[in-house]
């Protein structure tokens, strides 16, 4: 398949998750907290989709940097309301492509495994925790500024645990080296949710996990395991 041919059916797919969004927001008059995450689950499993049919990441960030600017254009004029928040001080929608296109760039030549995998945390852990937070959250807290509950961490914890460990499974790695990226991980993730103020956090998780990653590298070349 061609990256051309790939580009296209990444705005295809795109699309196609916020016209589903729409619709079932409207049909079954579903708030838009729940599509907004039904979205962010939806386009962060294109990772899977950008490692299987595209050869460049040049050609790979193509979709996410368009939607960059068109993601603006919708919080500006409320465009894709299944995805906005009422909450315009939260960014969020804009910088999870900007999140797409850096772990693009740092892992899509070095592995596929480690840039979908970086993905994940923010895709499912980050999803939950909000789901999770809201609608069972009882033990609040407040770190760095940022209101969160003990159960939607445990939520973004463990999610993104499974998320990542399912992941690098299903590209063949080993389980004890999955053990050892994934468990630090989600740790992390979820430190970096816990801090982050709204909306920012789709660019400290996954900048969490780039810094987990080459530590984890830098340690097993050092002979560290």
């Amino acid at each position: 398949m061609t990256d051309a041919l790939a580009i296209v059916i990444s705005f295809v797919y795109v699309f196609g998750v916020l016209g589903l969004a729409e619709t079932l927001r409207r049909a079954l008059r579903l708030g838009v907290e729940f599509t907004r995450k039904g979205v962010h689950i939806g386009v962060g499993m294109w990772a899977f989709g950008t490692a299987a049919l595209f050869s460049s990441p040049w050609a790979a960030i193509v979709p996410p940097a368009a939607f960059v600017v068109i993601n603006y254009v919708s919080y500006r004029r409320n465009l894709f309301q299944a995805m906005e928040s009422a909450d315009k001080s939260n960014l969020g929608t804009i910088l999870f492509p900007l999140a797409f296109i850096a772990m693009t760039l740092i892992f899509f030549d070095r592995s596929k495994a480690l840039f979908v995998a970086s993905l994940m945390p923010l895709t499912w852990g980050d999803s939950f925790a909000a789901i999770v937070g809201r609608r069972w959250g009882r033990h609040r807290f407040t770190l760095a500024g940022a209101a969160r509950s003990g159960e939607g961490t445990l939520a973004m914890l463990a999610l993104s645990f499974v998320s990542v460990a399912l992941t690098l499974l299903g590209f063949g790695w080993p389980a004890d080296v999955v053990l050892l990226y994934a468990l630090p991980m989600a740790f992390v993730a979820a430190l970096a949710e816990a801090i982050s103020p709204a909306g920012l956090d789709n660019l400290t998780v996954p900048g969490a996990g780039v810094l987990v990653w080459t530590l984890i590298d830098l340690l097993l070349r050092n002979g560290v395991n």
